[in-house]
Order: C-alpha cells, then sequence, then structure tokens
C-alpha cells in the first residue's frame, strides 16, 4: 500500500499539468502498473490533490434549525403528506397560516421554504416522520333489477366532467360484524377527486337517498351520476327511481372487481379509514360526532390536501409503468378546468379564501379525540386537553415526538416516563456552556467539552461527551423553536398566535 501510495503521489502532479492527450496516456500506464479501475485511478489521481486533513466547512445550524420547525409545522398543518404532495401544496398553507395568524415567517425563512424541493422536504422530515409512525360477502342471485344498470369498468370512464362519482359504504363494525354499526357513505368525483362523506347510523336504502340528497345539496357542482357497486343497499327499486326522477345517470362495477371502483376505494382509504380508523362505533352519538368531523374533513380535503391522478397505466410483462399529473387538490382541477361555470369558480375561490386549515385540523383532531371515547369494545380514553387553537398552533412544532397523533389510531398506553433514572453531570457548569454557546452558537459539542475539561479537569471523564451533544442539540432545537414561534419553551400553553420570527442570531437569548 505504501508503494501504491507513493506511486499515486508521483504521478499527480504530472497528471494535473498534462493536456488531455498526455492526461490518457499516463493514465492508460498508471491503470497498467497499479490494476486498477480506470474510474478509480482518476479518482486516486484527483484525491491527491486534496489537503489531508481539510477544514470542515462551517455552517449556521441555528437557522437550519429554524426552517426544519417551520416546515414541521407547515407539515402537521397538512396533516403529515408526503413531500411530493406538500410541495404543490406549501405556498397555499403558508399564505393562509400567516392570513389568519398562526405563523409569520421571517423573509429568508419563507423564501427558504416555498423554494425547498418535494426531496429536501422529505429529506428534513425524515427524522419527524421516523418519530411520528405507527372472506369476502357473496353476491346474491342476479335479479332483473341488477341486469337493468349498465355495468361501467376502470377504463370506460374516459375523464368525463365534474359530476360523476363513485359511491361506496365504510362499515366501522370494528372486528365484528355482528348488530348495528354505524356507517360512512363515501362519494367521490372522478374529475377532481372532490369526496364527500357523512355517517349513517344504520345501512338503509331509504337513508341512502337521504344522505345523497344531503351531500347534493352541499356540492359546488351539480351531481350527474352515480356508479355503485352491487350492495343491495344501493341495487334497489329505491336508488333507482330516485336517479330516474333526478336525472342522475346509475350504473354499477363488476361483482367482485374492486379495480372497477378504484377512485373511491383510494379515498375510502386515504380519507375515511385515514380519519376514522378501524374502531367499532354505535348509536346516535358516534354517527353526531362522525358527521362533525366529516363537516370539517371535506373542507380540508377538497381544499387543502394535494393527491395524485392517474394519467396512464402500462404494461410490458411483468412490469407496470404508472404516470401521474403532479399533485393537486380538488379545488385547483375544478378551477383549472374549462367546463367548470364561472359562478362556481368564484364561489370556491370565496369559499378558499374564507378558510383556516389549521382551525379545520383543530377541530377534526377534536372530533376524532370524542370517538376515541365512543369506540365500542375498548378501554375508555382519556378525555383530549381542551387547549384551544392557539394551543393547538403551538404543538404543531413538537407533535411529531409523541407519535401518532390521531386519537382514533393511538395504542391505549401509559404516559410518558417524566422522571430521570440519574442525576445530570452537567447541571452545575451548563450556565458556563450556555454562555459560551451565546458567544457561539456554531460550536459543537466536542470542542465545548474540551473546554470544560481542561477548566475541571478529572471531573468530566471522555464518556459523558454523548450526554453533552444531547444538552447542546436540545438548545439548539430550543432556539429554532423560538424563531418560528417566538415564545419559550415553558409558557407555551399560554403563548398567542400572532407571533414575528425575527432574524436575529440563534445564539442570542
Amino acid at each position: 500500500m505504501a508503494t501504491r501510495r507513493e506511486l499515486i503521489e508521483a504521478v499527480a502532479a504530472r497528471y494535473r499539468a498534462a493536456g488531455r492527450a498526455e492526461k490518457k496516456e499516463i493514465l492508460d500506464e498508471f491503470v497498467k502498473v497499479t490494476g486498477f479501475h480506470r474510474k478509480h485511478a482518476i479518482r486516486a489521481l484527483k484525491r491527491s490533490a486534496r489537503p489531508e486533513n481539510p477544514r470542515p466547512r462551517v455552517r449556521s445550524r441555528i437557522y437550519d434549525e429554524a426552517v426544519r420547525e417551520a416546515l414541521t409545522m407547515v407539515w402537521e398543518a397538512a396533516d403529515r403528506i408526503c413531500g411530493k404532495r406538500l410541495h404543490e401544496v406549501v405556498a397555499g398553507l403558508v399564505e393562509a397560516m400567516e392570513r389568519h395568524g398562526h405563523l409569520c415567517l421571517d423573509a429568508e425563512v419563507r423564501e427558504r421554504v416555498l423554494s425547498m424541493s418535494a426531496a429536501t422536504m422529505d429529506r428534513l422530515l425524515q427524522t419527524v416522520r421516523g418519530r411520528a409512525k405507527q372472506g369476502r360477502r357473496r353476491s346474491g342471485i342476479s335479479t332483473p333489477l341488477r341486469k337493468s344498470i349498465a355495468v361501467r369498468t376502470f377504463g370506460d370512464w374516459n375523464d368525463p366532467g365534474p359530476g360523476y362519482f363513485e359511491m361506496d359504504m365504510v362499515a366501522h363494525c370494528g372486528k365484528s360484524t355482528a348488530g348495528s354499526y354505524v356507517h360512512s357513505l363515501n362519494l367521490t368525483d372522478i374529475a377532481s377527486g372532490w369526496t364527500e362523506p357523512m355517517a349513517m347510523i344504520v345501512r338503509e336504502q331509504t337513508l341512502v337517498i337521504e344522505t345523497v340528497s344531503e351531500i347534493r345539496s352541499k356540492l359546488p357542482f351539480a351531481m350527474r351520476g352515480l356508479d355503485v357497486d352491487n350492495d343491495s343497499a344501493f341495487i334497489n327499486d329505491t336508488l333507482v327511481g330516485y336517479c330516474r326522477d333526478n336525472t342522475l345517470e346509475l350504473t354499477r362495477c363488476r361483482a367482485y372487481k374492486k379495480n372497477d371502483q378504484a377512485w373511491i376505494e383510494q379515498k375510502n382509504g386515504a380519507v375515511v379509514r385515514r380519519m376514522v380508523g378501524y374502531g367499532r362505533l354505535e348509536g346516535a352519538e358516534s354517527a353526531a360526532v362522525l358527521n362533525k368531523l366529516y363537516a370539517s374533513a371535506r373542507l380540508y380535503v377538497n381544499f387543502f390536501q394535494p393527491s395524485f391522478k392517474l394519467i396512464s397505466k402500462t404494461r410490458e410483462g411483468a412490469k407496470v409503468t404508472k404516470k401521474y399529473h403532479l399533485p393537486a387538490t380538488p379545488c385547483e382541477r375544478l378551477l383549472a378546468r374549462k367546463d367548470v361555470s364561472e359562478e362556481c369558480k368564484k364561489q370556491l375561490r370565496s369559499t378558499l379564501a374564507a378558510l383556516d386549515p389549521v382551525r379545520l385540523l383543530s377541530v377534526i383532531r377534536e372530533a376524532q379525540g370524542m370517538l376515541s371515547q365512543l369506540e365500542v369494545g375498548v378501554a375508555n380514553a382519556a378525555a383530549p386537553a381542551d387547549r384551544g387553537l392557539n394551543g393547538f398552533v403551538t404543538s404543531l412544532s413538537t407533535a411529531w415526538r409523541d407519535g401518532e397523533v390521531r386519537p382514533t389510531h393511538r395504542k391505549r398506553e401509559s404516559g410518558p416516563r417524566t422522571w430521570r433514572t440519574r442525576t445530570d453531570p452537567f447541571e452545575k457548569v451548563w450556565p458556563l456552556v450556555e454562555r459560551w454557546l451565546n458567544e457561539q452558537p456554531d460550536a459543537n459539542a466536542k470542542d465545548l467539552f474540551l473546554r470544560l475539561q481542561t477548566s475541571t479537569p478529572e471531573v468530566f471523564p471522555p464518556g459523558q461527551l454523548r450526554t453533552l451533544q444531547r444538552r447542546v442539540k436540545q438548545w439548539r432545537s430550543e432556539i429554532a423553536r423560538r424563531l418560528v414561534l417566538g415564545v419559550e419553551q415553558a409558557s407555551e400553553r399560554d403563548a398567542a398566535c400572532s407571533i414575528v420570527v425575527g432574524t436575529t442570531s440563534g445564539g442570542e437569548r
């Protein structure tokens, strides 16, 4: 190895000073002598020009933490969607949060957040996400009524205009289908992805008609058709007569072919199950709370939750290639269509301008907490704390530390540990360390530890470096939170929601 290293040092200077043709000859000779791969030989000759111990680049960590804190709050306000979807809606969310006084970022921090790519968002949120995680029914006899309804498959839509909905029912039965339980009737528009869920206390065809009529009254555009599965709650004279009287086109999918209703099946999971979970809900009280949740969820999903829309799907042997449009909210898709009336677009814009996404999410979380208390078959959950909107906004920057934030998805477990298992070795010297950090915010924990060992010898053994690194990291996170929220960590519960982020250096306290 020493001989090869000496050879590299001897040839490198001549290689860097040579022209293109001479470099090729030198490289050919060098590869034959050393046996290196050609690309490795090029890297070895170029690397020797660098100093052995280059001075590491110093970056402002406090500002990076401020951007991460701001991005975390926006990600929480967007209900933890992926980076590609968040990238398409981040500008609108930040603008809405600032307009309603939940966030007021410094100009440079705001520019960094808005100019961030989807991949960078996913990378910055990787640690946050890691902490935040966690037999078919037989069809009935084919009746003349069923045969009279036309069959429509996934490939038969051919990009229809707004107003054609797929309809399905989601059962909130828990682990058993015995007895009576609440259902969710869910409708999704094919063209825009506009989703309208509503709760039904029982599964009954007359109640289906009343629920569909209620949903039609809330839609910003006209309903033109319904596509259903082969459930007897849909395939009956009541629904057929209702569609005929209201000039609605009624179609059905093939039995046991869920891909025929791919649009609604995706929304059943991404909206209903994500919001409500898989617990068992019974009775009028549960249905009322569920409808309270859906009243906010329909606005939050349709105006602030971008989703992917499939362009094409091709198969070559076992390989399936899918292409998607850029993520967009149902509202944005409707505003971009030429076959939507100006009156409808005006109504959508006025509704969007008046909505507060953080307030909607706060109501959703409150309703989810009430549902978790009403869930049948599990121990009663603790009553959700009434933090108010200000407290909810303040919690957005730290909610990821608690793991799952949806009460309908959380495991029943005891509270976190609040006691120490051993004394803090840096408790007495922390004011000194904090003063050093104020003077030099970019100082790393290793340098600070060496200074401590020099000033107080034989007090801090080398094994305590990791403890100091955690303390310094916590200090930087607190400073970054002040840059975003402008409040002290200890008084987060009483903080106001109208906060201005300054450009003060991260080391100032």
